[in-house]
Formats: structure tokens, sequence, C-alpha cells
């Protein structure tokens, strides 16, 4: 065996994995899956390392056993990485199979990775009479109101059981809501004049009221987070009655940086008045 290769849909990772287990085999395991691929490390049978992507050791390691579909390929050869996995094959599948139908069972609760989690008791109240582990404490903070689940999981490193894991605690606790603030709006440009600076955006009035009737934003909207192509763009907004249902006003020179176009659509949703950093209040001390 010292080259094997196949489609996953003609085999499983499970499969492969516990085939070069068995046969105690060194190299690497090439797996692609549509746009995406990852190698996980075999040594002595055993995987060492793994790396995607978006992620390296266990969390790789993860991801990669989740693919059901595209390629895969092992080359023998010696392997020379630094130990990020220090599990048996065995074990390593297991947990596998356990993240797999957790993760299902949390996605039927939140089916929107752009929701945004928001729990509704203050500091330590929050966690009174509630078991979480270390891990999940770290998260909490992460739910400020304006981060969805995605940008959770990004600046908070967990991956995305976890996150769901934390949040369905919550909700099931009754200490947690979900919101959906985005909206979908048109790029026109933002007039200027002798009395308007272009040095704002604007939105119309009914998306001022729409948020102002969310928890997250009753003290109100001052900034606005733009989904560019380059990625999120803040900026201040004004809520005004002269502009049209769904479009965003946005200054020339915002819109050539932000590279949008007239007419273009965007996804819009509140944005902190700071900018976001890290959480100003730990859970993880917390008894």
């Amino acid at each position: 065996m010292t080259n094997l290769r196949g489609n996953l849909e003609s085999i499983s990772l499970t499969d492969v994995a516990q085939l070069l287990h068995v046969n105690r085999k060194t190299g690497l395991l090439q797996v692609s899956s549509g746009r995406v691929s990852g190698v996980l490390y075999f040594s002595g049978g055993e995987v060492i390392h793994a790396e995607t992507q978006s992620a390296k050791g266990e969390s790789a390691a993860f991801e990669i056993l989740e693919w059901t579909s595209g390629n895969f390929e092992f080359l023998t050869t010696h392997v020379q990485t630094t130990a990020t996995i220090r599990r048996t094959i065995p074990d390593l599948l297991m947990d596998s199979a356990r993240l797999q139908d957790s993760r299902k069972r949390l996605i039927s609760i939140f089916p929107r990775m752009t929701a945004v989690p928001w729990p509704t008791l203050p500091g330590p109240k929050l966690l009174e009479g509630i078991k979480l582990f270390t891990e999940e404490r770290q998260i909490l903070p992460f739910f400020d109101g304006y981060r969805n689940f995605k940008d959770v999981m990004q600046d908070s490193g967990h991956h995305d059981v976890a996150v769901l894991q934390a949040a369905a605690i919550l909700r099931d606790a009754g200490r947690l809501d979900v919101f959906e603030p985005d909206a979908l709006v048109t790029v026109t440009t933002l007039k200027g004049g002798m009395f308007k600076k272009g040095d704002h955006l604007e939105l119309p009035r009914y998306l001022e009221e729409l948020w102002t009737a969310m928890a997250p934003y009753q003290q109100g909207v001052r900034y606005l987070q733009v989904a560019c192509p380059r990625g999120a763009c803040v900026d201040r907004v004004e809520f005004v009655a002269s502009l049209g249902n769904k479009q965003v006003a946005i200054p020339r020179e915002l819109m050539q940086a932000w590279e949008l176009t007239e007419g273009s659509h965007v996804m819009v949703r509140p944005a902190p008045n700071q900018p976001a950093g890290p959480p100003q209040m730990d859970f993880s001390s917390l008894p």
C-alpha cells in the first residue's frame, strides 16, 4: 500500500483512517472536498497532526473527518512535523462522531449562523445555577449583541460546536435571545451639499425603528457594519426620512474604498459604537 487513492463517495475517511491504523502506516493523507482541502499526518498508524486552510491540530482533524464528498490520496513518506494530536485513532474517530451528532442537534436549534446571540441577564447573574465548562465560559463574553455566531467562532477561536453548545445552555435556561438584524439593502451614492457633509452613511428610518425594538440596540444605533467584498466595513450612520426603503447611502469615496458600486446589494447590521475588540467581561474565573 505504497499509494492509496479514491473518492469519499465509495469509502469514508473513517474507514480509510482505520485501514491506515491497522497497517501502522506512516505518511500523508491528502483530502480535497470541493474548494477546501486538508492533510492528516500519520505516524505508525496514528494521526499526529492535521491541517486545513482554516485550522490545525485536532480541530483540523475533526473538520477533515466530516467531509463526505471529494477525493483522497495517501502518500507513504517520512513525516517531519510537530505532534499536535496525542490520542489514538479509535479515540479520535469516536470524538469525531460525537461532534457530528452534536452539530446536527445544535444546528436544528440555531439554523442560521448569521443570527446574533444576546444574553438576557447581566454579569454573574447569567451563570447562577448553570454548569459550564471553562471553554464555554470563555465564549460567553463574545455574545455581545453585535457578533453573529460566525463572528463569535472567528473572534473567540472556538469551533462551532463549542459556541453553539454554550448558546444552547443559556437558551435552555431561558437566558438567551437570538436576533437576526441583517438587512439587505441597495447601495446608492450619498449626495452632499452646503449643509450636508459626506462623513457618514444613511439608512431609512424604518430600519432604526426595527433595530431599536431589539434588546441589544435599544439605546440607539450609531454605527453600521456593511458586508463589503473585502470584509466587514464600519462607519457612522444616520437615519433619514428622505431615503427610499431598502437603500443605504454611502459617500462616493467610501464606495470606492470599500469596492462597492451604485446599485449593488449588501447586507448591513448595527455595529458597536467602539471597534470590536477583546470582551470586557471574563466569565472563566467565576465559580
